[in-house]
């Protein structure tokens, strides 16, 4: 009877482990009039819970060792630091004026965020999680602010601007800029950091850059209002949402042309991608959802709701 025990026992201490281990990532919501993250379980693509980040939280990073969530707050011009474990804010740290997009670098020491009204990018320590330093760039207010994947520059785009702007992080300034269509939105990397695809809203277009030359390789028509974007893990893909639209376009990046329009929710907005790339999430700024891709197939799965005006999603 009691070796019976003991085995049950370890059956279930492997068991949990394993569970432990292999368990699916959350996706984080940005609901900027709810005031709230919705925490959507990408097992079975419910929500589990709602927390507090801010009054309008919009952009938002994950560290790399998913202890804190990164918030950028509108009214409050700052950073909110949330604990995952607890799901409290833990600390704020002041910015310039309406703080938007938020990005990580891969190598894990630095969190980005746009600041619309002082046009600067202002970088946050992860470990002190204080600004270090900050740089002025040459677009009105720049709103996406994307690290290139060895970390080393920084791509921006702004609301009042036909150009991306690139930060040299060592030397902490920008030293070149790419042009491009009107009100440069979302930026994504191919994982060799050789190209970068900028979606311009007004524009309705893709723009494939060089990054060695800085120069545009390819022009790419999406949808109306082509605005977030995310690249797969492979560099196989990019996807981009279409605000006006209500869909999402996925672009084969060997040929740089669209091969499939998935319909969303309304005013489609920031998007992520599961670790393994089989999902994408979708924040459906007008529908108040979160639309789910499987992206095999690129048909939608699903429709979740979440709180109001979602911005975008970030996963863990």
């Amino acid at each position: 009877m009691k070796s019976v025990s003991i085995s049950h026992l370890f059956f279930f201490i492997a068991f949990s482990a394993s569970s432990l281990v292999h368990a699916a990532p959350f996706a984080y919501v940005s609901n900027e009039k709810s005031g709230t993250m919705s925490i959507i379980d990408t097992a079975n693509d419910e929500v589990v819970a709602e927390m507090k980040a801010g009054a309008k939280p919009r952009g938002a990073a994950v560290s790399k060792d998913g202890k804190f969530l990164f918030v950028s707050d509108q009214p409050a011009n700052a950073i909110q630091v949330v604990d995952l474990q607890t799901r409290l804010v833990v600390k704020q740290i002041e910015l310039g004026e309406s703080p938007e997009g938020v990005g990580i670098s891969p190598d894990g020491k630095w969190v980005v965020v746009a600041s619309e009204i002082k046009n600067s990018i202002s970088f946050v320590n992860t470990v002190s999680q204080k600004i270090e330093f900050s740089v002025k760039v040459n677009g009105k207010n720049p709103e996406h602010a994307e690290f290139s994947p060895d970390s080393k520059w920084v791509y921006v785009g702004a609301e009042d601007g036909e150009q991306v702007d690139v930060i040299n992080v060592a030397k902490r300034k920008q030293t070149g800029q790419v042009m491009v269509g009107k009100r440069p939105r979302g930026i994504g990397f191919i994982p060799d950091g050789t190209r970068a695809y900028v979606a311009a809203e007004l524009a309705d277009t893709v723009y494939a850059i060089d990054t060695h030359s800085l120069k545009v390789i390819a022009e790419i028509k999406a949808g109306s209002f082509s605005n977030g974007v995310v690249v797969t893990s492979d560099g196989s893909k990019v996807y981009v949402s279409n605000g006006k639209d209500g869909t999402v376009s996925c672009i084969d990046t060997k040929q740089n042309v669209v091969i499939a329009t998935i319909p969303v929710g309304k005013r489609p907005w920031n998007m992520a991608l599961t670790p393994d790339n089989k999902k994408l999430y979708v924040a459906n700024g007008r529908s108040n959802s979160v639309s789910v891709i499987d992206t095999e197939t690129n048909q939608k799965i699903r429709d979740v709701e979440v709180g109001e005006t979602p911005w975008g999603v970030v996963i863990k």
